[in-house]
Formats: structure tokens, C-alpha cells, sequence
């Protein structure tokens, strides 16, 4: 993580000033009067496009507003009277309009503007106007260039003159650059430099190109052609380098020679301030190579540079201590030759004090001084609101000596604007410089009561500009007290700023700066506020995540709490953009499922309206690597070849593997499998390879992250064939008839065959018989063969042996496989039997003979039913079950029997045909064992007192049911009561408990007990006591609103029904509600004669055969017959969760009667029933 901090710039202060800035001359404010002033102009050398209107700017500020004029070539330049000229409004400003026609040329000439108004003239400098030319090249004819091969050679450019100059460069006619290098380059004047000529220059041609900026126009010269004469024909050698291309060729070695510049001495001159570019080409057999040097001393440092293979040296801003003696050294293996360049710097005029704007109060002192250098140096002219000063009016309160002006005791109405010009014969500079004299009371030129805020520990600049004339002292006080501040952490500038050089806690408070002169004083507040910095405290970390994870970024932030703090992200130095992928949180930043394009630099950005602070980490994006390329086959042989590869990006995990896959196209076109592995150090591999294959070859990349895509295939290889060197696997037979044996084999492979027509030699012969072997051969498309004949499950030795056209592969295994099986011929005899317990029998047998098993012997199986139960009127069921014993056996355990039950037993032996024939029955009784549990066991809390217990008989009673027993205890939370224990006949069902505590909760275990003992519980506890079921507040129901809506809708609907009822009644008074009956009443039900019948409460037990819950709820098992009855009597009520408990009715075996004469024939719930 890399963290940035950075200062903001903020309205009123000025943080970034430099010292110079500081002390600067003050502006006189606009509102009062003042000479003029050039703010803007053209260059002095304006070159123009001819194809543009020209414009010549001049631009200047005074009170009153400046009127411009202008002179062309000296003399006065009438604008009206030219219909192309005007000038803009409120400016200067020349402009040439060419639109109506007129030529640019016309216009060139030197140019100067005045700027005039009532208290002096200011004048621009002398602007010289050109129009930009690019001139055709003049028509030539060039003869053919014969030269000798190793000769020099100068192909001339000169180019035609263009202003400005035009860039040259050198190509062929063709259009294709023409190749530099250290033997072949262009010089600085355009021309081409061949140190040597080569037979392969004479390849082209050469043609100079002019390219000419303003107009964007190239123009070109006739191309030269070259004959190179040589020794040897083109092509008879290649070397690599060129000493042996001279050799073999016959050129002569050559001393270097300069060709530019010519002999052994030469001079430059340039101005200080530009740029030196010296130039040395040299000529030789081999090459020369230029090194440069200057005569007593180095290179200048930090501004030298070669260019142009060594043979330009570029000096940048030459100052007067570049001035000596250059010379350069150009060496091959014959010599060295030198030259030396003698550089004179000289100096166009630069300012050492230029002269500025004076403001004076009426009788004070001042001066002007205008101090300029240069090489030679220049003269000093002083010239006043543009005339030369001597021919101007006399001034008494004025002296001139030299470069300098002085004023005594100056009066009003001597206000004026002064140029000096220093001029050599380099160049020239004019300045103006105005003098005002003014009477201004103080005034103070920033905003009012401003509030300025910094960051703590900064520097701080609070500004207060002003002006006056005298220009007037400004002091700085804090809180309205004290005495001036000045010195040690505070530093008071000239033009009324006051440096803070540290702002601390403490410098918090009101500044007020005042400025006195002789007329009054002015004063100005200023409100300091320091903040604390914007921090990040926490910021992000470099992470190195895999393509698709989740990456959290984190940056935790400390700033001010009164400034307004926003964090941002940038991404690689770019805002972040931020959508349902990544996004922002409170205290980082969120990108799900990276992927490539998210890596780069991350940067968090905390800042407030004064600072910020940031921090940066970088993430690298883990991805499966890309696919290897251009594969190639190398060092081809009949069993190997070479693949060589090029390794696709890792994506920033390291490549550990690769996977050579190959496909074949005979056996299994577009399967690619597996052919090795290599580290991923390697890119190339030499594969083994098996005969008669035709091979294509792919590549994947494996690195930590995953595996890449599969290289494009390589080129296909086949290779030739050969006998097989390997056999069939997985030989083995085995009969699916008592006559017959399937002799089967896994089938070679596409890289096993080795060769065309593969087929399988299958041989066979009963073991142990020494007879003589059977064999059939089949295709290579098939992996089994039946051999049939055969006698009941013998063994018998197999081969199977590989065969191609190219011969037979090695002799094969010998496997032991058999014929098949038929049904045993015996049944286990001497079967004994023991009872274990009530749920298991031991039996006991001896061993079949072997050769009546006819196969392999797998089991023994016992065969068993449950015939009857010692329970009367108990319905079994008979299904007949197994228990296999497994292998050569005796004896056994048959489990999971049902008790107190008559079962019968058999058994037989079994091999891989089947079951043989059954032994003797035999017959067995298991004892009495314990039952299971009671069914339907139901736990119901009709009211507070009591506690209502309901339950079925068990299952399976597994004996004589004498009984239940009950056990039960109160608890409340953790506390328990003592266990009570009731016992039940076992005709009971039901149990009414009469609660001693209204609070407490009751646990239930009831079983069922037999003559042998207590079987599996049934248990569960009480519901939840009413006053327990309802925690929330009491509300008055009847108040709310829809619950009126509710008793209105119910209210209607039975007056319907009540109405519905009486006609039904006057009708008959009985109303058929089923026609046929799959159930008859029980006969103490009330009577129903056809169809009809009415309801009573008086039965309100549970359904025959219908499971209730522990919570009261009741589950319908065999009649969806049954009625809820609605009546108010019996134990029809609300259970705890305040839903109705139904009791119902099932009326079995019994012929339906009819009876109409129950009470509630008229209830409007029987009524809804019967018309059901």
C-alpha cells in the first residue's frame, strides 16, 4: 500500500505561491486613472499560412480605455482606408480578410502598435509579418550514381528555400523510408551519407522529401539511381557482420575520412539560449564510429545528447561556458581521424533589471532603470510615450543617466509611459514601463470579513492586497491586540501577505491586517480556522485473488468532523466505474467475481474542500492460464516424435503441468485422450508413440487455478505398423447354459493394434485332460466367443492372442475359466431346529455332496413363513421369507420372527443357476414376548381441572395383553414431582387425571404389558395451560371493526338458514343425506330410516380407527362418513390454541335406521348438514 497526501488550494488564500510571486509590483485597481499597458502581441517574427486571414494582436488595459494605432514599416498604417483591414472593438487587434480576395504577400512588412490615452502612450514591439512559402522544386535531371563498392557517396538534397525551412526526410520512389544506420544516415542540411556503398544499395532508388508545415503540402525530388561496381557477383557470399562482407568481396580496408564537415577544423556560433547541434560524418572500410569530446573539460551535463548514430552532439539553452573546443574522433580497425569545432557563444540583449511600473505620490522621489546584457553588448535608448526622450518636452522633475531615469519632487500631470529598447546585433527588447503619479487614500483590494480554513501544520498564506499612493505601510495583528506580527512563525511581505509558516492549533483567531499612508488608513479582517488533516488510517493491500472470488478492499478514513469528508476510487489513475459488480461500501470497496480486467492499480481517495489523502494497492488477478500455441512436430521417427510448443499467459499463477492429449482418427475419431504429463518448466517433449496410429496432438496448461483450453490440434503423424506386442485383458469364461461357455476379453485399445486387420485367436481345452487345444479366430471388433457341447460346470484352460497383418503378438496367459451350471440335484438333509428366543431360531444341517451342487456353491437358504398367530381372530400374513447363509455352511440364526406365532421352515441349496430342490418341512411355535407400543396415544386438556388420556391397543400384542401401566409427574420449568404409577386393564383405553396444580404441566409414559413383561413406551406431555397460551394483552374485541362485519355476515347468513330450515320442515321435516352406506351405525345411535337421520352429542368418541396427535388434533384413517358435532353438551370445546376439538361419530356394523325425532331437528348447523 502506498499512501499520497496532498494540499488543495481554497478561495482566499493563495498556498502555492512562490517568493518572487510575493514580492511583485502592486496593481493600480481599474477604477483609477493610469497610463496604458500592453497586455497582449504577436511575435516578433510572425510567420503566416497564406491560405488564413492574418491577424496581428495587440491588446492593452488603462484608465481611460487605450485608443490603438498602427505603423507599417515606420510609417503610419491608415486602417480605414484598406477595405481587408479592421480592428477589433476595444482592441488592437489587426485583421486581414482574404475572403474577397487579395494576396498575403502584400501584406508583409514590419508592423507596430500604439496604445494611447490621456496619460501616455505604451507601443508594442516591432512585428515582422511573412507568409509562410513552400516553393517547387526545380526540374533536374540526375545522372545515374556509378561508384565502386566501398567507395563514400553524397547524395545531394537541396532542398528548395521554404519559410519556415522544410523537414526532409529520404525514401524510395516507391514509398518505403529508406533503412539509416550506422554506415547509411542523413545529415542535419538534408543530404544522405553512405560511409561505404554496398552492392545491396543499388536495390533501390533515392528520392528527397520536403515536407512543408504550414501548407501540410510534401513535395519531391527526381529520385537518384545507383550502379554499384564490384568484384563479385550480388549473392556469391552472405557474412554476418560486415568486416567479413568487405573481405570476401574484395574491398579495400580505408582510412576514416570526414565528409562532413570538410578537413580537420571548423567554427559555429550560436546564441545563448539555443540550441548546438554539432555534426561529424565520416567515411571508412569498415564503418567508423564517432566519439565526441570537448577540449579542457566534459560534456555539459544533463543537457547533452547523441543523436543520428553517434554523429550529432545536441547541446540544449548553451550558456557563455559552453563557449571552446569540440572535436570528434572517428575510429575503425585501419585508424583515426579528429576534427575539432571551435564554438563561440554569443548573446542577443536579456534583461538584468527591466524596468516597472512606478506609481508616485505629487512631490515624491523615484526612478525607472532599465539594465540589460548581451554579446556585444547592447546600447540603451529611452524613448517617452513612444518618441525618443531627447526630443521630448523638457521635464524639470526628470533627469536621464544612462540606463537609468531619476524623478524629484515629481509634480501632478507628469504621469507618462517610458520604453527602453537595448539592442545588439543579435536582437533587441523594449519595455514599457509607466509612471503614475496618483493621490489615493489607502484601500484595501480583498474581499471583506473573509474565513479561511487550513489544514494543520501546513504553511499558510493569508493575502491582503491593498493600495495607496504613497504607497502605504500594511501591518498584521491577531484577536485586535498585540503588537505587529512579524518574526518567528509569522513573516509579513511586501505586498501585504503574512506568511504562517506553520500553522498550529494556537494560530486559530481573527487576523486583521491594516494599511496607513499619509491620506488615512485602511483595515481588513480575516477569520483563520484550523482543521485536522484527512487521514487514511486503514487503507488497502495488495491482493493476489483468483478469477471469480470476492475481494474486499479496505480503507478506513480519520478526517475533521466539520468538513464534509468524500472517498472515492480510482482505478489505474481513472475514476472507478461502480455498478451491481463492484460496489462502494462504508469503509472499502467490493468487487465480486474478479476476473482479468479487474487488475491494476486501486487508489482510495478521502478529501475534504481542503486536503485529501490517498492510498494504493495493487491487484493481481490469479486466472487459468491461455492455451498454448503453434504447436510443432520435430525429429520425426517411426516410435517417437518431438512437440515443441509456445506457453500461453500464466495470468499471474505460475504453470505447473502440462497434458499432451492425442486423437486418433481410425478407431476413435474426436476422442482425445490422455497421453503424458510434463512440469511447466518445459515447452517441448519427445512423445512415444505406437505403431499404426494416426496421431493429432493437443496441449493444456495447468496452474494453480486450473486448466487452460485445449491448444489448437498439431499436424497429424502416422506412424507404421508392426506385429502386436500386447494380448487381450480381462480373459475369462464362464457359462450362461448348463451346455455351453462364453469366453470373453477386453478388446485392445486404438494404440495396442499396431497395425490392419486385427483379430483374436481364441483358444480352449478342459483342464487337466492334456487334450489337444481348440481354437477359433474372430474379428478385432469382437470381445467374446461361445463355446457350446460343453459338460456342466467343468473347468476348462483359455488364451485369447492378438494377430495383425504384420504378425502375432506374444503367446498368451493361460486362464482358468468353467462351463455352466445347472440346478443342484440334493436338498440339506438332517435339518435341526432350536428356538432361541421369541424372535429367532437356531437351525442346524449337513453338507449336500459336491457333485450334486452341478456348479459353484454360493448358499444355504432358509425358506420361512408365519403360518398362524396364538392369538385368536389375529388375521397373519403369509408371505414367505428368506435368510441366506452365505458359503459352505452348518448352521445358522434366523431372526426378526414375530412372537407367540406358528411357523413353517425349508430349506434348499443354491449355486449360480438357481435354488435346488426344498428339504422336508419343518414346523415351529415362538414363545410369548412383550408388546409394542400403545397406538394413537392422545393427550387432551379439556379445561384447567382436568386432563384427558386416550389410546389404542399395540400393534402387535406379541401375547396375552394383561394390562397397561401408566406412569406420570408434574413439572414446572425445571422442576420435577414425584413419579405416579397407575395400572390399566387391558380393556382400558382412556384416563381422566384431575389436576392438583392449575400451573404445572404434566409427562406421560404409558405401555402395554404381557405375561413375559412391559413393552415400548408411548409418551408426551400436557398442553400448555390456558392462561399460558395467551401472552398478549386483552383487547375488547367487540370494538373492533371487523369483527362487527363479521357477527353481521354470520347474523344474515343464519337468518337464511333458519328460513331455508322451516320450509324444509313444512315439507316433510326428513332430508336425505346418503344413499348407499359402505359403514353401518353402531346400534346405540339414534335410529335412521331411510337416508334420513339426526344428530345427538351423546357419542363423542374419537373414530374407530383414526390416530389422534398429542395436541388434540385428529387424523382420519378409514371413514370420511363421520359429522363434527356442533352441540353444547359432551366435551366439544376449544383446545389451547383456541381451535375447536370435534368430537366424532362412526356408526359401524349395524343396518342404518331412521329416527326423526331428535331435539335438534331444527338447529341451523344440523339444518346446513342435512341439506349437504
Amino acid at each position: 500500500m502506498v499512501m499520497q497526501r496532498y494540499l488543495l488550494t481554497y478561495i482566499g488564500v493563495v498556498l502555492t505561491l512562490n517568493l518572487h510571486h510575493l514580492i511583485r509590483a502592486i496593481d493600480v485597481p481599474r477604477d483609477l486613472h493610469q497610463p496604458p499597458t500592453i497586455t497582449k502581441q504577436s511575435v516578433k517574427n510572425y510567420i503566416v499560412d497564406p491560405r488564413d486571414n492574418i491577424f496581428i494582436e495587440c491588446e492593452a488595459k488603462g484608465n481611460p480605455v487605450p485608443t490603438f494605432s498602427w505603423t507599417r514599416n515606420g510609417k503610419f498604417f491608415n486602417v480605414a482606408k484598406d477595405p481587408r483591414v479592421s480592428m477589433r472593438h476595444w482592441s488592437g487587434t489587426l485583421a486581414v480578410d482574404f475572403r474577397s480576395g487579395g494576396r498575403p504577400e502584400d501584406y508583409e512588412g514590419e508592423y507596430q502598435c500604439f496604445a494611447r490615452n490621456d496619460f501616455g502612450t505604451a507601443i508594442s514591439n516591432k512585428i515582422f509579418l511573412q507568409v509562410s512559402k513552400s516553393p517547387l522544386w526545380p526540374k533536374e535531371n540526375l545522372d545515374i550514381q556509378e561508384v565502386h563498392e566501398g567507395a563514400q557517396l553524397i547524395l545531394a538534397c537541396n532542398p528548395p528555400p521554404g519559410l519556415p525551412p522544410p523537414a526532409i526526410f529520404w525514401m524510395s520512389s516507391s514509398m518505403e523510408p529508406i533503412h539509416q544506420d550506422k554506415r547509411v544516415s542523413q545529415g542535419h542540411n538534408g543530404d544522405l551519407y553512405f560511409s561505404n556503398v554496398l552492392q545491396e544499395d543499388s536495390q533501390t532508388d533515392y528520392s528527397c522529401n520536403a515536407r512543408f508545415a504550414f501548407t501540410h503540402t510534401i513535395q519531391q525530388k527526381n529520385p537518384y539511381t545507383l550502379k554499384v561496381l564490384t568484384k563479385h557477383p550480388p549473392n556469391e557470399t552472405s557474412f554476418q557482420n560486415y568486416t567479413d562482407i568487405y573481405s570476401a568481396r574484395g574491398i579495400t580496408e580505408r582510412h576514416p575520412s570526414f565528409m562532413y564537415p570538410i578537413g580537420t577544423i571548423s567554427s559555429q556560433m550560436v546564441l545563448r539560449g539555443e540550441d548546438l547541434l554539432l555534426e561529424c560524418i565520416a567515411s571508412g572500410v569498415p564503418t567508423p564510429g564517432i566519439m565526441w569530446h570537448k577540449k579542457g573539460g566534459d560534456l555539459p551535463a544533463g543537457r547533452t545528447k547523441l543523436e543520428n548514430f553517434d554523429k550529432a552532439l545536441h547541446i540544449a539553452n548553451v550558456s557563455e561556458e559552453d563557449s571552446g573546443e569540440y572535436f570528434c574522433l572517428a575510429s575503425n580497425k585501419v585508424g583515426t581521424s579528429r576534427h575539432t569545432i571551435s564554438v563561440r557563444v554569443k548573446a542577443a540583449p536579456f534583461w538584468l533589471d527591466e524596468p516597472e511600473n512606478l506609481i508616485l505620490a505629487p512631490g515624491e522621489d523615484g526612478r525607472l532603470v532599465c539594465q540589460a546584457n548581451g554579446n556585444p553588448k547592447p546600447s540603451i535608448q529611452w524613448l517617452v510615450n513612444g518618441e525618443p526622450i531627447e526630443s521630448s518636452a523638457p521635464n524639470p522633475s526628470r533627469e536621464v543617466t544612462g540606463d537609468t531615469i531619476m524623478f524629484r519632487d515629481i509634480q501632478s500631470g507628469s504621469s507618462a509611459v517610458y520604453q527602453c529598447n537595448a539592442s545588439n546585433e543579435h536582437g533587441y527588447l523594449l519595455a514599457n514601463a509607466f509612471v503614475s503619479v496618483l493621490d489615493v487614500i489607502p484601500r484595501i483590494l480583498a474581499p471583506r470579513n473573509q474565513l479561511i480554513k487550513v489544514i494543520l501544520n501546513n504553511r499558510t498564506l493569508l493575502n491582503c492586497p491593498f493600495f495607496g499612493s504613497p504607497i502605504p505601510t500594511l501591518r498584521w495583528f491577531k484577536n485586535g491586540q498585540g503588537s505587529t506580527l512579524h518574526g518567528g512563525n509569522y513573516k509579513a511581505h511586501e505586498n501585504g501577505t503574512l506568511e504562517i509558516i506553520r500553522a498550529r492549533k494556537e494560530d486559530q483567531g481573527t487576523y486583521t491586517c491594516v494599511a496607513t499612508n499619509l491620506l488615512g488608513k485602511a483595515q481588513n479582517q480575516v477569520r483563520l480556522e484550523i482543521k485536522d488533516p484527512t487521514r487514511i488510517v486503514d487503507g488497502p493491500k495488495d491482493a493476489v485473488p483468483k478469477k471469480g472470488s470476492t475481494v474486499y478492499l479496505v480503507c478506513r478514513t480519520r478526517h475533521d468532523p466539520t468538513l464534509r469528508l468524500t472517498v472515492s476510487w480510482l482505478k489505474d489513475d481513472v475514476p472507478l466505474y461502480l455498478g451491481t459488480r463492484i460496489r462502494k461500501e462504508d469503509d472499502g470497496l467490493t468487487i465480486y467475481g474478479v476476473s482479468e480486467k479487474d487488475q491494476g492499480y486501486y487508489t482510495c481517495v478521502a478529501s475534504t474542500e481542503l486536503d485529501k489523502d490517498t492510498a494504493r494497492a495493487h491487484l493481481t488477478i490469479l486466472a487459468r492460464p491461455d492455451r498454448p500455441r503453434d504447436l510443432e512436430l520435430t525429429d520425426l521417427s517411426e516410435r517417437s516424435v518431438r512437440l515443441t510448443w509456445i506457453p500461453g499467459d500464466d495470468n499471474n499463477s505460475p504453470i505447473t503441468d502440462y497434458i499432451v492429449e492425442f486423437e486418433e482418427d481410425r478407431y476413435e475419431p474426436g476422442r482425445w485422450q490422455n497421453h503424458s504429463r510434463y512440469p511447466g518448466s518445459v515447452n517441448s517433449a519427445v512423445l512415444r508413440l505406437a505403431p499404426y496410429v494416426n496421431y493429432q496432438f493437443r496441449v493444456i496448461a495447468v496452474n494453480e487455478v486450473g486448466s487452460s483450453y485445449p491448444s489448437l490440434p498439431s499436424e497429424r503423424y502416422h506412424t507404421n505398423g508392426a506385429r502386436p506386442e500386447y494380448n487381450p485383458t480381462g480373459v475369462k469364461g464362464a457359462g450362461t447354459a448348463k451346455n455351453n461357455m462364453v469366453i470373453s476379453w477386453t478388446p485392445l485399445s486404438a494404440t495396442q493394434v499396431y497395425g490392419p486387420n486385427l483379430r483374436y485367436i481364441v483358444k480352449w481345452r478342459r483342464r487337466d485332460t492334456r487334450e489337444s487345444w481348440s481354437n477359433r479366430t474372430v474379428k478385432g471388433d469382437i470381445s467374446q466367443y461361445t463355446v457350446t457341447q460343453t459338460p456342466i460346470y467343468t473347468p476348462y484352460e483359455i488364451k485369447v492372442q492378438a494377430v495383425n497383418d504384420y504378425g502375432m503378438a506374444p503367446e498368451a496367459d493361460t486362464v482358468i475359466g468353467y462351463s455352466g451350471e445347472d440346478y443342484p440335484k440334493a436338498a440339506p438333509t438332517d435339518v435341526r431346529l432350536k428356538v432361541v428366543n421369541s424372535t429367532a431360531v437356531s437351525l442346524q444341517w449337513s453338507k449336500v455332496y459336491p457333485e450334486t451342487v452341478q456348479g459353484q456353491l454360493k448358499e444355504y437358504r432358509a425358506y420361512y413363513w408365519r403360518e398362524s398367530s396364538l392369538l385368536k381372530n389375529l388375521w397373519v400374513s403369509k408371505k414367505k421369507q428368506s435368510m441366506s447363509f452365505i458359503g459352505d455352511r452348518t448352521r445358522g440364526i434366523v431372526s426378526r420372527l414375530f412372537p407367540y406365532s406358528n411357523y413353517k421352515l425349508e430349506m434348499v441349496v443354491v449355486n449360480g443357476r438357481g435354488d435346488g430342490p426344498r428339504s422336508d418341512t419343518l414346523e415351529f411355535t415362538t414363545p410369548e414376548g412383550v408388546p409394542s407400543g400403545p397406538r394413537y396415544f392422545r393427550i387432551r386438556q379439556p379445561n384447567l381441572e382436568t386432563i384427558t388420556l386416550e389410546w389404542e391397543h399395540p400393534e402387535h400384542p406379541n401375547g396375552n395383553l394383561i394390562g397397561y401401566t401408566l406412569r406420570y409427574q408434574a413439572f414446572n420449568g425445571s422442576k420435577t414431582g414425584r413419579t405416579v404409577v397407575e395400572n390399566f386393564s387391558p380393556n382400558q383405553t382412556r384416563f381422566l387425571l384431575q389436576r392438583t396444580d392449575p400451573i404445572s404441566r404434566y409427562r406421560f409414559n404409558l405401555r402395554s404389558r404381557s405375561q413375559i413383561g412391559e413393552g415400548e413406551p408411548a409418551i408426551g406431555e400436557s398442553p400448555l395451560p390456558l392462561n399460558e397460551a395467551y401472552t398478549k394483552p386483552p383487547r375488547d374485541i367487540a370494538t373492533q371493526g371487523w369483527f362487527i362485519g363479521l357477527m353481521c355476515a354470520i347474523a344474515l347468513l343464519v337468518l337464511i338458514l333458519l328460513i331455508v330450515c322451516f320450509i324444509k320442515r313444512s315439507r316433510g321435516g326428513k332430508y336425505p343425506v346418503r344413499e348407499n352406506k359402505d359403514v353401518p351405525l353402531d346400534p346405540d345411535d339414534q335410529k335412521v330410516d331411510n337416508g334420513s337421520f339426526d344428530y345427538s352429542d351423546e357419542d363423542n368418541k374419537p373414530l374407530q380407527g383414526s390416530q389422534t396427535s398429542l395436541d388434540g388434533t385428529i387424523k382420519q384413517q378409514e371413514s370420511d362418513d363421520s359429522l363434527v358435532d356442533y352441540g353444547e353438551g359432551g366435551e366439544g370445546q376449544f383446545n389451547e390454541d383456541g381451535s375447536f376439538i370435534g368430537q366424532y361419530t362412526v356408526k359401524k356394523d349395524k343396518e342404518e335406521t331412521e329416527g326423526n325425532e331428535s331435539s335438534e331437528a331444527t338447529s341451523p348447523v344440523n339444518a346446513i348438514y342435512s341439506l349437504a
